[in-house]
């Protein structure tokens, strides 16, 4: 997996000397693509100071008041997560990573993680293709989100890059978020939302068919 395909994004990132030390961390494993979801700390003097000399990537980051919007063009999202809450995730190993990003092709891949405190929200959640859980002590399992970022990209350092695809390119994540919108209305036309809970059924549809990798042809179909 060529570097170039890869992004980070942070997610209402509270601290600006955690975005120093992620930008530091995409400088170290060669990724240029760092993305933050809003609110999210400035980078202000403490994050130059913590990038110790990725000042390209802290300059280049780029800002989104959402989290479809900072994943629209890639095909892959892969989240960071503790998997609590309802409905099920497919799960990915750290040991998985190099085998996801050979399988993923041309296509682009965001790696998504979420603020320091309260991590992603189940709103969040639903708009990944996998969920990425680091094997740390049980006992003591929270990362700072600049090693979590370091460790991730660690492992997509482990692809080799000469590896035949296999399956069509993924499709982006807007074209699904396009998709769900129009299930999203054909629902809406049939009277399915008199009982309640849209928003719970579109997330829990989103884990059905947007919870994995789709080609552009599935997208069309569906």
């Amino acid at each position: 997996m060529q570097t170039s395909r890869l992004a980070v994004v942070l997610v209402r990132l509270g601290l600006a000397a955690n975005l120093g030390s992620a930008a530091r961390a995409c400088k170290n494993f060669g990724v240029s693509d760092l993305r933050l979801v809003e609110p999210a700390a400035p980078a202000d003097e403490e994050a130059g100071r913590l990038c110790s000399g990725a000042d390209d990537v802290l300059d280049g980051l780029v800002r989104y008041e959402s989290l479809p919007a900072a994943i629209a063009d890639f095909g892959v999202v892969v989240a960071t997560s503790s998997l609590r809450g309802r409905g099920s995730h497919r799960s990915l190993s750290l040991a998985q990573v190099p085998g996801l990003l050979e399988e993923a092709g041309k296509a682009r891949v965001a790696f998504v993680f979420g603020p320091e405190k309260s991590g992603l929200t189940e709103e969040e959640m639903s708009h990944a293709s996998v969920f990425l859980r680091l094997p740390t002590d049980p006992g003591f399992p929270t990362l700072n989100v600049s090693h979590a970022v370091a460790v991730t990209l660690a492992a997509s350092k482990l692809t080799d890059d000469g590896s035949r695809v296999k399956r069509e390119d993924w499709a982006p994540s807007a074209d699904v978020e396009s998709m769900m919108g129009h299930w999203d209305r054909a629902l809406e036309a049939i009277g399915f939302y008199e009982t309640g809970h849209r928003d719970r059924t579109l997330r829990d549809i989103r884990r059905l068919i947007a919870g994995r990798p789709l080609s552009a042809r599935e997208v069309a179909i569906l």
